[in-house]
């Protein structure tokens, strides 16, 4: 049974900075696309950035882009997203998510076939 498990989310504070970690059990994602969605209240849930299966491209959107660095350690199994210089706008509840193909539509939803519970953040101004 696959597993995804996000961590370190929290409160801070405009400007500050949080690092989330995403681990996977029950199936290795070293060699496939993972990434991360955020969904704030009221609103549909949107991609923030992702990592390719090679390792070598990473995406992000336009409002996060700059300030906001995905990785992974494919011995631990685990992506982690880096966030600086947070705005009350990232507020949030972010996912984590794995797909089980190399090639997908990697800024979209239906590309990934597993999501973690989802791990909040919160910017206050």
């Amino acid at each position: 049974q696959v597993q995804l498990v996000e961590s370190g989310g929290g409160l801070v504070q405009a400007g500050g900075s949080l690092r989330l970690s995403c681990a996977a059990s029950g199936r290795t994602f070293g060699t496939y696309p993972m990434g991360w969605f955020r969904q704030a209240p009221g609103k549909e849930r949107e991609f923030v950035a992702a990592v390719s299966w090679s390792r070598q491209n990473t995406y992000y959107s336009n409002s996060v882009k700059g300030r906001f660095t995905i990785s992974r350690d494919n011995a631990k199994n685990t992506v982690y997203l880096q966030m600086n210089s947070l705005k009350p706008e990232d507020t949030a509840v972010y996912y984590c998510a794995a797909a089980r193909d190399r090639f997908i539509e990697i800024m979209r939803e239906p590309g990934y076939d597993y999501w973690g519970q989802g791990t909040q953040v919160t910017v206050s101004s």
